[in-house]
């Protein structure tokens, strides 16, 4: 087959880096009871962060988030009362909680002492202020009262995708193929936004199953961006920045260096696309060895086509396509490329699962149980236009290319008696978030 598809050279692209700590760190200093963030600073933010994207999925200016009282958010969640919890992490704790104007919401409540702090905070205020997008989560607002920091999200009833991949009860019937190509496909749409339409490209930093929430109808949106940075921009190709992130995800250029690039969000998306297929966490101490990274135990089967099946999630039940298997280890191998620059964008792979994430004729889906009440339905994101023939033949040509690239330049390395190690983590005890 002749490869058709020929990835983007690497872009010269330059240092903007965004340093939190001066001014708009200091705006925190300086909030009242439910007071807004500093004009000055939103203005300031806004004309560097514009995002560029297609009309109908994003705005050229910032959207303004409602600056909340600690009192109205309390009264939303009845006091943060337990029955209210939803989820709970390093960052602190999420309560579902409703407005006065009937409105169902998420509030996340920031742990002052946990992994995200003021400044973390105040990069996500901006960041989802500025940037909108179907498949990113929509900031409804934020409280600054006195030591408070909460913030206010729209509600996804499904919550998110490791409820539904990993640690299944007896109760929940595991994601089909086809929704794990569709959460899949929609995360690399909110990548290919940040990396490619907005101006200049926002690195997302911590992709991770967690932080992908799910819509009444299994559209997927990225949360949690307190760890974005702003991507280089004009002569400059990295930024040079301390190493965070979550471990397991990592890209093995960026433990080693600290220089930053989209190209590490496209390595942590493929390790995202290996937790889907095979149903394994990226990290698990009861594996043994080094096994317990998902990359280690995965690498023998990406690198064997005949092991292929060896990968998927037992869950399944064989209910999936080989063909479809093998297309999208293909994308995940290209992702997951030791060298950056071999690595495809968002866009290709964004393309290249289009095909996949679309329903067999005549699939009828069955939802999956999660211990959630529903309270709100938003059909308004849901993606009802289908491809024509010849987008959809595009997609698959796209798969294929990418897989024949990964499998090319898999005999090139074997040839020059390369040894690509795809991580370079090996001590599974470390705190979880670097």
């Amino acid at each position: 087959m002749n490869c058709f598809l020929c990835f983007k050279p690497e872009k010269k692209m330059a240092l903007r880096r965004m340093e939190w700590a001066g001014p708009v760190a200091n705006t925190a200093t300086s909030m009242g009871s439910g007071a807004p963030l500093q004009e000055s600073e939103s203005k300031e933010q806004s004309s560097e962060l514009r995002a560029n994207g297609e009309p109908a999925e994003s705005s050229s200016t910032a959207k303004a988030a409602k600056a909340f009282t600690f009192r109205e958010l309390a009264t939303a969640t009845k006091n943060f009362r337990f029955d209210c919890l939803i989820g709970e992490g390093g960052f602190g704790k999420v309560y579902k909680g409703q407005l006065e104007n009937g409105q169902v919401v998420a509030v996340k409540q920031l742990d002052l002492n946990g992994f995200q702090g003021n400044r973390e905070f105040l990069v996500e205020v901006l960041m989802l202020s500025l940037l909108h997008h179907p498949n990113l989560v929509s900031l409804v607002g934020y409280c600054a009262d006195g030591e408070q920091r909460l913030l206010v999200y729209e509600y996804m009833p499904l919550g998110s995708l490791a409820d539904h991949l990993l640690d299944l009860t007896s109760d929940q019937i595991p994601l089909s193929w086809h929704k794990r190509m569709k959460i899949a496909h929609g995360t690399a749409k909110g990548l290919e936004y940040l990396h490619e339409k907005a101006n200049p490209p926002v690195i997302y930093r911590d992709l991770k199953s967690p932080n992908i929430l799910l819509d009444e109808e299994y559209n997927p949106k990225l949360s949690d961006f307190g760890l974005a940075k702003l991507g280089p921009v004009g002569e400059k190709t990295h930024i040079s920045t301390r190493v965070m992130g979550t471990y397991g995800y990592c890209a093995p250029e960026y433990i080693k260096t600290g220089q930053l690039t989209i190209k590490t969000d496209v390595y942590s998306f493929g390790v995202f696309l290996l937790e889907l297929i095979t149903g394994k966490r990226a990290v698990d101490s009861a594996r043994p060895g080094r096994d317990q990274i998902l990359i280690n135990w995965a690498k023998p089967m990406i690198r064997d086509r005949r092991r292929y099946h060896e990968l998927v999630d037992p869950l399944l039940r064989g209910e999936y396509a080989e063909r479809d298997l093998s297309q999208a280890v293909g994308v995940a191998a290209m992702c997951l490329e030791e060298e950056d620059s071999v690595r495809p964008y968002m866009s290709d792979a964004v393309v290249a699962l289009g095909f996949l994430a679309e329903a067999p004729s005549g699939c009828e889906e069955t939802t999956s149980t999660v211990p959630q009440n529903k309270l709100v339905e938003d059909h308004s994101l849901t993606d009802s236009i289908k491809p024509d023939e010849s987008t959809f033949d595009r997609q698959r040509a796209v798969a294929e290319a990418i897989e024949w690239g990964a499998m090319r330049h898999k005999q090139k390395a074997q040839i020059q008696g390369k040894t690509t190690q795809s991580q370079c983590i090996t001590d599974p005890t470390e705190p979880e978030r670097m």
